[in-house]
């Protein structure tokens, strides 16, 4: 063997070493970047609640406003049950709307069995 040349063992034990190696930097790149969209993701989610906080609380204002704009024409404890009650009766509305609209989209279900279906039949052939 020529000075210089490696042998297929050694050229063996470089690959290994240096598989290793690669393998070790890219989990260790996945960790920081999992770290990284994480610190951002919790930010996110935070502007979130603070916007959630913040619409609540703005409806809570517009409830009072109707409230003390029906307490004008009607006694205030009739203003803020008719309010009370408009609320409760929307609130109803949207559990209905909810429990008309299926969770999964079972048209896409469907497909996908037709779709498993003929790909099955057609490596059996």
């Amino acid at each position: 063997m020529p000075q210089g040349e490696a042998s297929t063992g050694q050229l063996l034990a470089r690959l290994s070493e240096q598989l290793s190696t690669l393998v070790r930097d890219e989990a260790a790149l996945a960790v920081v970047e999992v770290k990284t969209k994480a610190k951002a993701a919790g930010l996110g989610v935070g502007v979130l609640v603070g916007a959630a906080l913040f619409g609540f609380l703005g409806l809570c204002a517009l409830i009072a406003c109707a409230i003390i704009a029906l307490a004008l024409v009607l006694p205030a404890w009739l203003a803020a049950l008719a309010v009370g009650a408009l609320i409760l009766l929307a609130g109803f509305a949207l559990v209905k709307l909810r429990k008309g609209v299926p969770p999964v989209p079972q048209e896409t279900v469907a497909n996908v069995k037709d779709d498993a279906a003929i790909i099955r039949r057609a490596v059996t052939q």
